[in-house]
């Protein structure tokens, strides 16, 4: 049996859009505009939800988690992108693509989570209005939250360590613009088997359950709905979760877009672009969606504006 050339590798190549520099030039101040408007957007929901006692709900609890959720999701690689789409070394130190992947991981398997969290949230407001305050206790919710961010911290610790562990032979050019673990493990020239276990349970685990409680939770949101007699109180109780409804629909229908459409043999630089776009637009629109369809978060905004005005 031939050994294992187990030639230590100190660095990755980015390889991103490197073929192509007219496309760098002009991803650069696209994605520059939709990061800055995904940090601000989202620090505003998260200082209004704080400021504002009116939003001291369990709601407005885990919207200011999603919108931390987003600002750290796009912060792990949205800089260092930028860096390397004007850079011609674009190179991310072993250490740093293993935080890189860690975080990226985490953040996106906590959303997962989160989202289905939030519907059991809406569920119990709607289906059990008067014993809501109850049921969804303060305490209950700091539970949830941190049982999410814990969990999935933990998860994708494991995950990338038996990544990370592998031997990789001296290949260091990832074919993407991030460390993403699939596309590291593609370098690996060991046995990548339990990896690939570790990131299939994962997946089930975050993706298709989480998928069914919301889809669950809202059969019977929608039930109780059908169930109220006025038109205005349909479309009040409605009106409670349509924002909710709509980052479900964004987030889980760009995530089955991308990994559950037929593999092409050749990757195309088309779905590259397409994730950096997903990846960023996603976290863009979550606020927006949220301040444009829901009453006491603009009410919230323009009396927090009002306050900073008055203080001058």
């Amino acid at each position: 049996m031939e050994p294992v050339n187990r030639t230590v590798v100190s660095q990755f190549f980015l390889k991103g859009f490197s073929g192509y520099p007219t496309l760098e030039h002009l991803l650069f101040p696209l994605c520059s505009a939709m990061y800055l408007v995904t940090l601000l957007g989202n620090t505003a929901i998260v200082a209004v939800s704080i400021l504002d006692a009116r939003l001291h709900t369990p709601m407005y609890f885990f919207l200011g988690n999603l919108s931390i959720l987003d600002i750290c999701y796009t912060s792990t690689f949205v800089p260092l992108m930028l860096v390397h789409l004007l850079s011609s070394q674009k190179t991310i130190s072993f250490i740093g693509c293993a935080i890189q992947m860690c975080l990226s991981l985490s953040t996106g398997s906590t959303e997962c989570l989160l989202l289905a969290i939030m519907a059991y949230d809406r569920c119990l407001a709607i289906c059990r209005p008067l014993r809501y305050p109850v049921l969804m206790s303060p305490w209950l919710c700091w539970l949830l939250a941190g049982a999410a961010w814990v969990l999935c911290l933990l998860k994708s610790v494991t995950e990338t360590v038996i990544a990370m562990r592998l031997p990789f032979c001296g290949h260091h050019v990832v074919s993407h613009f991030t460390c993403e673990i699939l596309a590291v493990l593609k370098l690996a020239c060991g046995d990548t088997s339990v990896s690939e276990a570790f990131l299939l349970v994962g997946a089930i685990l975050l993706l298709p359950v989480p998928l069914t409680f919301i889809c669950l939770s809202y059969m019977l949101i929608l039930a109780t709905i059908l169930r109220v007699p006025s038109a205005a109180g349909r479309r009040k109780a409605f009106s409670t979760c349509s924002a909710h409804l709509a980052v479900v629909l964004l987030f889980y229908g760009t995530v089955i877009f991308m990994y559950m459409k037929p593999k092409s043999k050749e990757a195309r630089i088309s779905d590259e672009v397409f994730t950096v776009l997903y990846a960023v637009v996603t976290p863009m629109l979550n606020p927006v969606i949220y301040s444009l369809r829901n009453k006491e978060v603009k009410e919230a905004v323009r009396t927090v504006w009002g306050r900073r005005k008055a203080c001058r």
